[in-house]
């Protein structure tokens, strides 16, 4: 700050006119924005502060996404220091774009997100990469329409470092060959779902790319031919193999070479892989850290007994493998450090397997074991007992521990930050227990019947820091619970409460108070109507996600006030609620909105549609029912379609209100998600 002090001041403002800001040096007033860049409203209001704020803003700006490219020409001149390009919200970006893209922010522009982007061709990319000579970071992901051509001009980007280019299923080996000539620097490479490069194009990649850190070749029909290449790379650390079903146990026996260098090995969905070639695989591998085996063959010491060499492994997945008892065994003989075990619908994982192997791992951060139904009481009293330091813990429809297993976990794991506790038989001593985690800011309850608003108060009151809560079917709460979560959690960012009927206007108006709240989900929610929906509009302004499906009492009067108020909704399921043509047309009007499900809506007719339709501009994706496809103008779904809008029809039949079933308040499990 004395630095500050004793230079010049600089007026911020381009014009001569006395300002009182003037005082702040140009330091102070980029420090104030570098704390404003996670709010778009805060950087909005500070722009519009004063002509020095908005000058300063405009030049201090790095990171822009636009919501579509029509807005491009306005911003060009407005930020001309971009380095960070998001278009991941623009479905529709062409050639010209590009074009202009790179002439104007041609010498400060280093990443592009492109990977929600269509219509533009080899010709854009061309220019895109030869202007912007100072690219390192590009991802492509889902440019199917994207061929060899595009792959010579994504060459030209001669200093890129990230490249994904997930799903471009049109690019061969001629291709990623001639991406690998060009592109020498290239540190991380995704080529998942790229089902037309082989062991070709991977071994171009490996011989030319020497500097590649992170690889990703999932699902490729590659074979060990190619491996052989790819595990010379010295500096290489992050290999995904996932669904390569080309690699088998006789392919790998054949590799003569190790990759010391590798930390993270992924071989999930390889069957044909068992001890024998994973020991073939990861062979001299020195600092070997996570290895991923998940839904692969069956856990064996022989299978374990492969990472007894690896001193600093800390992750094992394991989802979906039969776990035998003598793997168990192995696993806990381990000397690493583990700290994260995953055993996710594990067949075979007992109470005395597991309370065997968290014995031995005492130091275990995050442990998953959901739909591991056979374990009891006994291996949450040893798990908590042994692992104290647990942050995480997964341990969804563990359908046979009991409810004072919960007590437990609240007790002796204080420094817990996720749960997921869904469909089990925790209740409020469970809850009142994990409210001791103060530091908890994930946790799923959905399913769980047991618990009420006295449980959910405490945890209310005393975990603060909570941004994710999921109550999705836990029936006996009601408004008291949800307005001890907006007292109490001024952190929440998503909120689950659909099917319980006893939540009310009253708790729309609590979660109100929610200022960061961006997803919230009252599907089925009977008590609910427009008025609560307008508390959550007028309070909630970074809301993104909203379903509303099955809130009959919500109607026109709602949608208003959201088009008003909720200008970042991004997606919308509106089924089944009392919204016309009219409602369906303000919500147009929100710039953000890119995802609509619209079935059985009884006030709207194809002309109201077809006026939401043009009028929503950002759209990327619609559900609408089959009855409209005729009903509805070929020229505008030709036109949407044209503009990056993917329809999807349904021929669901009318499901009726669960109002009308006698049995709804004592069988709401029944009501049809």
């Amino acid at each position: 700050m004395k630095t500050l002090s004793k230079r010049r001041r600089q007026p911020l403002s381009p014009d001569s006119s006395p300002n009182p800001f003037d005082i702040l040096t140009e330091e102070i007033v980029c420090k104030i924005l570098d704390h404003l860049h996670n709010d778009p409203f805060a950087t909005k209001a500070f722009s519009l502060t004063c002509k020095a704020f908005y000058f300063i803003e405009s030049r201090h700006r790095r990171i822009l996404k636009p919501l579509r490219p029509e807005l491009l020409p306005r911003i060009f001149h407005r930020y001309p220091f971009v380095s960070h390009l998001d278009l991941s919200m623009c479905p529709r970006v062409d050639d010209t774009t590009l074009n202009v893209i790179s002439s104007t922010w041609k010498a400060t522009l280093q990443s592009i997100n492109l990977s929600r982007s269509r219509f533009f061709t080899n010709a854009g990319l061309s220019s895109l990469f030869v202007n912007c000579s100072g690219l390192v970071e590009v991802d492509l992901c889902n440019a199917m329409q994207l061929t060899d051509l595009a792959a010579s001009a994504i060459a030209e980007a001669k200093n890129l470092e990230r490249l994904s280019l997930a799903r471009c299923k049109s690019i061969t080996d001629m291709g990623i060959g001639c991406i690998a000539v060009g592109c020498r620097k290239l540190r991380s490479l995704c080529l998942k779902w790229c089902l037309r490069v082989g062991d070709l194009g991977v071994e171009l990649i490996a011989l030319k790319c020497k500097q590649i850190r992170s690889l990703d070749l999932s699902y490729l029909p590659i074979t060990e031919k190619s491996l052989n290449s790819v595990l010379q790379l010295q500096h290489l650390e992050d290999l995904v193999l996932e669904g390569c079903h080309g690699i088998d146990d006789d392919g790998l026996s054949t590799l003569d070479q190790s990759c010391k260098s590798l930390k993270m090995l992924n071989l999930s969905n390889c069957q044909n892989v068992t001890h024998t070639g994973l020991s073939s695989l990861i062979n001299g591998t020195e600092q070997l850290q996570q290895i991923i085996l998940a839904y692969g063959s069956s856990v064996t010491s022989d299978l374990v007994k492969c990472l007894n060499a690896y001193s600093k492994l800390q992750s094992i997945k394991l989802d979906g493998c039969t776990v035998t008892w003598s793997g168990i065994k192995a696993m806990a003989s381990l000397h690493s450090p583990v700290k994260e075990l995953s055993l996710s619908k594990c067949l075979g994982l007992t109470d005395d397997g597991l309370s065997f192997l968290v014995q031995s791992h005492k130091d275990l951060r995050k442990l998953d074991i959901t739909c591991c139904r056979k374990i009891t009481y006994t291996s949450i009293d040893i798990i908590t007992n042994s692992c104290t330091s647990l942050t995480s813990l997964r341990m969804e429809s563990c359908s046979l521990v009991p409810k004072e297993a919960f007590v437990l976990i609240g007790a002796r794991c204080s420094f817990l930050e996720e749960l997921d506790a869904t469909d089990n038989e925790i209740d409020d001593e469970g809850l009142k227990s994990i409210s001791r985690c103060s530091k908890l800011s994930i946790l799923k309850l959905g399913i769980c019947s047991n618990i009420s608003d006295e449980g959910l108060a405490k945890v209310g009151s005393s975990c603060s820091m909570l941004k994710e809560v999921d109550l999705y079917r836990s029936v006996a709460i009601s408004d008291a619970g949800i307005a001890a979560i907006g007292d109490g959690c001024p952190a929440l960012e998503m909120i689950n409460i659909a099917y319980n009927d006893k939540i009310t206007d009253n708790s729309l108006v609590s979660l109100s108070k929610c200022r960061m709240l961006k997803a919230l989900e009252i599907r089925g929610c009977l008590g609910v109507s427009s008025i609560g929906l307008l508390a959550i509009a007028v309070g909630c302004k970074q809301l993104t996600v909203l379903d509303i499906k099955k809130c009959f009492n919500i109607n026109d009067n709602g949608m208003l006030p959201l088009a008003q108020f909720s200008q970042n909704l991004k997606q919308i399921n509106l089924s089944y609620c009392s919204v016309t043509d009219v409602g369906l047309v303000a919500l147009a009007s929100i710039s953000r909105l890119q995802n609509m499900t619209i079935l059985h809506l009884a006030g709207l007719t194809p002309n109201g549609l077809a006026a939401a339709l043009l009028a929503c501009r950002a759209l990327t994706k619609v559900k609408l029912h089959a009855s409209f496809r005729p009903l509805l103008p070929q020229s505008i779904l030709g036109y949407m379609e044209a503009h990056g809008c993917v329809f999807h029809w349904r021929d669901k039949a009318f499901q009726l209100p669960c109002m009308f079933w006698t049995n709804a308040k004592e069988e709401p499990s029944k009501v049809a998600p």
